[in-house]
């Protein structure tokens, strides 16, 4: 008896039956037996799973040996290893201690520890960690995978003393469908160490070639602040040194850039235990914001939106009609008023769905669409809150159309359009995914095919590249994610165009056709900076603090080196404020040299020196920072320039603004649309 399996270039390979993926990697060759780590198997067109080399194949399926030069597959495969290592060594040093989980993330790897009465662990802890974790590697012992009766697990766990295995093994059972029932679980073994796991990992704990203990952190079981708190350790793992040492190169940079040390640095923000994952925005951080808010709104006034402002706190039955009660209510936030349950949003949709009921509607009105800088609270737990990019209290810059079926495509057009010409003021290179409908979601299959396709065919009759990202739409639509990749490599989130057929159908929302006949119109969803706090934050750490002129709290700083310059330094802020210049006076009784460090510490594009001689010649001597063309965003050269008065307020001025904002601002201005267009090669 034999099997048929498939490589990746369609190859057909002939093995035993009963034939596992290590075997079908040794009749590859030798060199790939060696190299593999685990196989990614898929049947039938669907996802590939990842699973052991050990584990029997199936005829008729497609498989790919892993190996170090895999990517991410690979390395989450190590990193679950890592983790089991980590739990292994911490058995050992601290006995007693009870476990909770340790999956791969996307930097590494957790595991969260319940630690022995009077036990505190700390960063200081982690090299004798690491000591043992070292040991069990060098050892290369084996995973060895087993199945149980649920029974029989959980009595092992209980007699272990594994109340939190215990628990998983308990939602496993009861998260199973009814006509599925878990029979068994599975069980992985390295050494004197055995853990509650599904896999897969690699064959033994050789494959780690390279980790490190990162941190501790304390964390609620399940995120939830009435369970326990947990200590998590925090680690990563890679297949060679090298890249260990550049991930750690990439780790230092992001701390030298990280937002809640620039927002303190910078006087920008501030966070209180008196409202939690809720930033304080000081004034100089609320010119950012300002800044920002304001061209968002020109530019969809510029683009046909109309804003609109919604309460925050509405009845709790409008969310049942929503869907978000039971999506969404245990990240809302309630309160009873006058006998009434109300909820404070965590979204603008159903709000601006009430506008639009307001007054009947016609062909003729649509598309319609609304903007709010929407102010939305969401419970975070406290675990996940992390400055301004995990907050609890979020300014969303929401939009939402109302159009006709027909419109569909040009208003995501336009949307991804809008998009691009956001990002461009930031250089930001943006990529696309296109996310699709998740397990637990709203409407009918026949409405998620309608959706998710007018969603491709807007990003294929645009040429768009894209990735799909199966399962993480929204629970009433699909979605178009537009994410950026920062100056050290990391990916974030930015933008999302959802499309929505469910909700215009639960509010009853209409419109009369040029058919006289009522219909239901489709709704869009759209937030291109994602949160106004989250886009400050990124931003923050992209330019390393270093941003733009136009968003600079402080634009100008004028220093004059002696008392006798003063007057001409007053005439000179003067001038530039006329100008809408945001610039300071620096009068202390300081050095100059002092002055100028002061100012380059608050990263001030413009130091301006005056003395008595830049007072007769009505000049100033400009130290300018500058980010050369290229050069990664954060890095900044200086220049000194003695120039005239009035051409250096003509130069900043001019620099206040990017092009497409600055046009905006002039009486009849338009966008500079088709150059952009042409720009960035979409149409």
């Amino acid at each position: 008896m034999s099997i048929t399996v498939h490589l990746p270039d369609g190859t057909a390979l002939e093995l035993a039956q009963g034939a596992t993926g290590a075997d079908a990697a040794a009749a590859i060759g030798a060199g790939l037996a060696r190299a593999a780590i685990a196989v990614a198997v898929q049947r039938d067109g669907s996802e590939p799973q990842v699973v052991d080399l050990a584990r029997p194949l199936e005829s008729g399926v497609r498989i790919a040996i892993l190996t170090a030069k895999s990517g991410p597959q690979a390395l989450e495969v190590i990193r679950h290893d890592a983790a089991h290592v980590l739990a292994t060594a911490m058995c050992e040093l601290y006995p007693g201690v009870k476990l909770a989980i340790g999956p791969p993330i996307a930097e590494g790897f957790y595991y969260d520890f319940d630690l022995p009465e009077g036990v505190r662990l700390s960063d200081d802890d982690l090299p004798a960690i690491e000591e043992r974790m070292r040991a069990h590697i060098a050892a290369a012992e084996r995973f060895e995978r087993s199945e149980l009766s649920v029974s029989a697990a959980r009595e092992r766990f209980a007699a272990e003393g594994q109340d939190y295995k215990v628990e998983l093994i308990d939602d496993i059972v009861r998260s199973a469908p009814a006509q599925a029932p878990v029979q068994t679980v599975s069980l992985y073994t390295n050494g004197p160490f055995t853990d509650l796991c599904r896999g897969p990992h690699a064959p033994d704990t050789s494959a780690i070639k390279a980790f490190r203990l990162q941190s501790v952190a304390g964390a609620y079981w399940r995120g939830d602040s009435k369970r326990p708190m947990l200590t998590r350790v925090y680690g990563t793992a890679f297949f060679s040194q090298k890249e260990l040492e550049e991930h750690q190169a990439r780790l230092e940079a992001a701390r030298a850039r990280d937002h809640r040390r620039l927002g303190r640095d910078l006087d920008l923000f501030l966070f209180s235990e008196l409202s939690p994952g809720s930033p304080f925005w000081t004034p100089a951080g609320m010119t950012i914001f300002n800044e920002l808010t304001s061209a968002w709104r020109a530019l969809n006034s510029a683009r046909g939106y109309h804003e609109v402002r919604t309460p925050i706190l509405y009845d709790a039955e409008l969310w049942r009609q929503s869907g978000h009660w039971e999506k969404y209510r245990e990240n809302m936030y309630f309160t009873e008023v006058e006998g009434r349950q109300m909820g404070l949003k965590p979204m603008n949709c159903p709000a601006h769905i009430q506008i639009y009921k307001s007054a009947r509607r016609s062909y003729r009105d649509l598309p319609i669409r609304y903007s709010e800088a929407g102010l939305v609270h969401r419970h975070e737990p406290s675990g996940v809150l992390h400055g301004l990019l995990r907050v609890r209290h979020i300014t969303q810059d929401d939009a939402h159309i109302f159009c006709s079926e027909d419109q569909v495509q040009e208003e995501v057009r336009a949307c991804l359009q809008f998009a691009f010409e956001i990002y461009e003021l930031f250089d930001f290179d943006v990529r696309l995914e296109l996310s699709t409908r998740p397990t637990q979601r709203i409407g009918s299959e026949e409405m998620w095919d309608r959706a998710e396709a007018a969603l491709a065919g807007a990003l294929d009759a645009q040429g768009l590249a894209y990735e799909r990202n199966e399962g993480d739409g929204a629970f009433y639509g699909p979605k178009i994610d537009l994410h950026m990749e920062d100056a050290i490599g990391r990916s974030w989130q930015l933008g999302t165009i959802q499309l929505d057929y469910s909700m215009p159908e639960r509010f009853d929302l209409r419109y009369n056709g040029a058919d006289n006949a009522e219909h239901v119109p489709v709704m869009i969803h759209r937030a291109l900076l994602g949160s106004f706090e989250r886009f400050i934050g990124i931003l923050l750490e992209h330019f390393a603090g270093e941003l733009p002129l136009w968003l600079a709290p402080v634009q100008a700083l004028i220093a004059p080196v002696s008392d006798p310059a003063a007057a001409y330094a007053q005439r000179v802020a003067e001038r530039l404020r006329a100008g809408g210049v945001r610039c300071e006076l620096d009068l202390r009784a300081e050095s100059l040299g002092r002055k100028i460090r002061d100012a380059e510490l608050r990263k001030i594009p413009y130091i301006l020196v005056v003395g008595p001689k830049e007072a007769a010649a009505s000049t100033v001597s400009a130290r300018v920072r500058r980010r050369r063309k290229g050069a990664p965003p954060g890095e900044v050269e200086h220049h000194e320039q003695q120039t005239e008065l009035d051409e250096l307020c003509a130069e900043l001025e001019r620099e206040r603004y990017p092009q497409s904002i600055r046009a905006l601002r002039t009486p009849g201005g338009r966008l500079p649309t088709e150059a952009l267009e042409q720009k960035l090669d979409i149409l």
